[in-house]
C-alpha cells in the first residue's frame, strides 16, 4: 500500500521530502497523483480505440495511444504541480484560470473517442444510412449531367415519330375520301368513279407516296438517334456502377454520425453531455481540489524551500557584486563608474 501511495504521490508532482514531513496532506495528494494517473490512462485508451479506425492495425494504435496517454499525464502532472497557493482567492483564482481552460481542452479530446465507441452500435447504424445517402446523392448527380442529352434524344424521336403519325393521319383520311365517293357513301353521294374519286383518288395516292418517303428519310434518323440514345444510356449505367462504394468507417464519419444521431435523439444527446461533463469534472478535479483547499502544512514547507533557495540566490549575487565593485576601485575613474552603474542597475532588477 505504502508503494501505492509513493507512485501516486510522485503522479501528483510534489516534494516527497517535504510531504513527509506532513503526512496530513498525504491523502490529499495521493488522491491527486491517481487522478492524474488515471487521466492518462483514459487518455490512452481513447487514443489506441481513435487512432484503431484510422490505421486498422493494433500494435499501431496501442503504440501511438500510450504516448499520447503519457504526454497527459505528463501535461497533467505539470498543471497540478505548477500551482501555487498565495493565499489570495482572486489571485488563485486568475492563476488558475489558464489551467482549467487547458484541462477543459484535454477533457473534450479524451472524451470524444469514448463516446465514439460507447455508441458504436447506434453509430454503425447510421453509417449505413449515411453511405446510401451518399450514393443515392451521387447517383443523382451522374444522372443530372446525362439527362439533358437523353431528354433531348427522346424529344427528337417523339418529334420524328409523330411527323409521320400526323402525315400518316393525313393519308388515311383522304384514302377514306376517295373510298366514300367510290361507294356513294360520302361526298357527292353518287356510286361511280368519276372525276370527282379520280381527284380525291389522286390526292390519296400523293399522300401515300410522300409518306413513304417521309418513313424512308425519318426511319434512318430515328435509328441514329436511337443508337445514339442506347450508347448515352449505356454510358451512365456503366458511370453509375464505377461509383464510389467506399465504406464510410473513418473517425470524422463517425463523429458525423453521432452528431446526425444526437440530433435525432434528445436521449442520446444528453447522454452525451454527460460523458462529456464526466470527463471534464475528472480532468479539472486535481486543479479545483487544489484551489479550493487552504494553504495546509505542505504549501508552508513549499514556500520557506523555495524562499530559502530565493534568499541564497539574491546572497551570491550580492557577493558577485561585492567582489566585482571590489575589483572595479582598481580600474580607472570612467570605467569603475560603468561598472558601479551596470551593477546598480543588475541589482535594481534582482
Amino acid at each position: 500500500m505504502e508503494k501505492i501511495k509513493h507512485f501516486f504521490w510522485l503522479c501528483s508532482g510534489v516534494h516527497i521530502e517535504i510531504l513527509r514531513k506532513c503526512e496530513s496532506e498525504s491523502s490529499k495528494y495521493a488522491g491527486i497523483g491517481a487522478t492524474v494517473f488515471f487521466t492518462g490512462v483514459f487518455a490512452a485508451i481513447a487514443a489506441s480505440y481513435a487512432l484503431f479506425t484510422v490505421f486498422d492495425n493494433g500494435w499501431i494504435a496501442i503504440t501511438l495511444g500510450i504516448v499520447w496517454g503519457l504526454m497527459i499525464f505528463n501535461l497533467d502532472r505539470y498543471i497540478v504541480s505548477s500551482m501555487r497557493k498565495e493565499g489570495n482567492t482572486k489571485r488563485d483564482i486568475i492563476i488558475a484560470l489558464p489551467r482549467i481552460m487547458l484541462a477543459v481542452i484535454i477533457s473534450l479530446v479524451i472524451a470524444k473517442p469514448l463516446e465514439l465507441k460507447i455508441f458504436e452500435k447506434e453509430i454503425r447504424g447510421e453509417l449505413v444510412i449515411m453511405e446510401q445517402q451518399k450514393l443515392a446523392a451521387q447517383e443523382a448527380v451522374t444522372k443530372l449531367r446525362f439527362e439533358p442529352d437523353l431528354r433531348k434524344l427522346n424529344e427528337e424521336i417523339a418529334q420524328l415519330k409523330s411527323e409521320i403519325v400526323s402525315k400518316t393521319d393525313s393519308r388515311d383520311q383522304l384514302d377514306r375520301l376517295a373510298r366514300e365517293e367510290a361507294d356513294g357513301t360520302g361526298g357527292s353521294k353518287q356510286r361511280n368513279a368519276g372525276p370527282i374519286y379520280k381527284l380525291k383518288k389522286a390526292d390519296a395516292d400523293r399522300a401515300e407516296q410522300e409518306l413513304t418517303q417521309l418513313v424512308e428519310k425519318y426511319d434512318h434518323w430515328i435509328q441514329e438517334k436511337l443508337t445514339a440514345l442506347s450508347e448515352t444510356d449505356s454510358l451512365q449505367r456503366t458511370e453509375l456502377t464505377m461509383l464510389d462504394r467506399a465504406k464510410l468507417d473513418g473517425p470524422a464519419s463517425r463523429m458525423e454520425a453521432l452528431s446526425r444521431l444526437s440530433g435525432e435523439s434528445s436521449a442520446i444527446a444528453w447522454a452525451n453531455w454527460f460523458i462529456l461533463l464526466l470527463f471534464i469534472a475528472i480532468e479539472t478535479a486535481p486543479v479545483f481540489v487544489k484551489l479550493i483547499s487552504p494553504q495546509g502544512p505542505y504549501d508552508h514547507l513549499l514556500k520557506v524551500e523555495e524562499h530559502g533557495f530565493e534568499t541564497q540566490r539574491i546572497e551570491n549575487l550580492a557577493r558577485t557584486n561585492a567582489e566585482v565593485k571590489s575589483r572595479a576601485q582598481d580600474l580607472p575613474q570612467t570605467e569603475s563608474g560603468f561598472v558601479n552603474d551596470r551593477l546598480n542597475v543588475i541589482l535594481n532588477k534582482s
